[in-house]
């Protein structure tokens, strides 16, 4: 498996190229970018723009792995608002002819909300309906996915929808597309329930994975910790990983960020997947 890292890890205001050089330092075989409404990769953001970031990650020897995004707490695909639903849908398109342009073969996408407790007067959706919203634009999304030749990877996150991996393989064998599929998150499921189990019943599904740690005695937010600092049996999950034969991107992503001497958490991350992956450790 390859070791990635999440840009949304890095110290708040590192700009894509400042965090590209330090992940290549900090021993990192490949970064995963965000595309946001507004900056140096967003919505606004031209080809050439898109293009001369590649490149930049090109001449400094480290690979994309991925392209998430954040944008759908604001637009949820599972939204009852017509409108909502079709901004979801445009920026998902955006984030897939994107993705094409950076040589990344996933993008992330958040597929929406029952409901989400750490945003305020977050939008409450039925889940009945919200499940025919988002299978709807998951359905279209998959034919622009083929064409721009980038898989869709649904996050498994706290939006109280999909709750299950017997849930989220439902819904992804009910769109039928080899180009829509899982970006299962480790530490997410801890909570509720096992990383491994989800990984066996997800299986060939699984697009891409991104690696956190959670503690289940400190509860909600305050749970997420360092890697191997949590209630992950990392042992377990790499070996559930190998059992399926998943041999791409492993991407850290890191919550919350160190108070002092923050980009120190880059380097401790880096270390950390080291001995997970049993490779050196630093």
């Amino acid at each position: 498996m390859k070791k990635g890292i999440n840009i949304w890890s890095f110290p708040s205001g590192m700009s894509i190229e400042e965090s590209i050089v330090l992940a290549k330092d900090a021993g990192f075989d490949g970064i995963e970018l965000s595309l946001n409404e507004t900056g140096a990769l967003s919505l606004e953001s031209t080809e050439a723009e898109v293009r001369a970031i590649r490149r930049f990650a090109d001449d400094t020897g480290i690979a994309l792995s991925s392209l998430a995004s954040g944008l759908y707490w604001d637009y949820p695909p599972t939204s009852e608002r017509p409108e909502i639903r079709g901004k979801a849908i445009d920026i998902a398109k955006k984030q897939l002819e994107f993705a094409a342009v950076l040589g990344v073969d996933t993008i992330l996408i958040v597929p929406g909300a029952v409901g989400v407790d750490f945003i305020p007067n977050a939008e409450v959706v039925p889940y009945d309906r919200a499940y025919d919203n988002a299978l709807e634009g998951f359905t279209k999304l998959a034919k622009t996915a083929e064409a721009v030749n980038v898989s869709i990877g649904i996050e498994n996150v706290w939006n109280k929808f999909l709750l299950s991996p017997l849930e989220m393989r439902g819904f992804i064998d009910t769109i039928g597309s080899p180009f829509v599929g899982s970006y299962f998150d480790v530490g997410n499921v801890v909570y509720s329930g096992y990383p491994e189990h989800w990984i066996s019943i997800l299986n060939k599904r699984i697009k891409k994975v991104h690696f956190k740690d959670y503690r289940r005695q400190a509860g909600g937010l305050h749970g997420f910790v360092d890697l191997l600092a949590g209630d992950v049996d990392y042992p377990v999950v790499v070996a559930a990983l190998e059992s399926i034969g998943y041999d791409d991107y492993v991407i850290a992503e890191m919550i919350p960020p160190y108070t002092h001497h923050t980009k120190q958490i880059i380097y401790n991350t880096s270390a950390a997947m080291d001995a997970i992956l049993g490779r050196t450790v630093r």
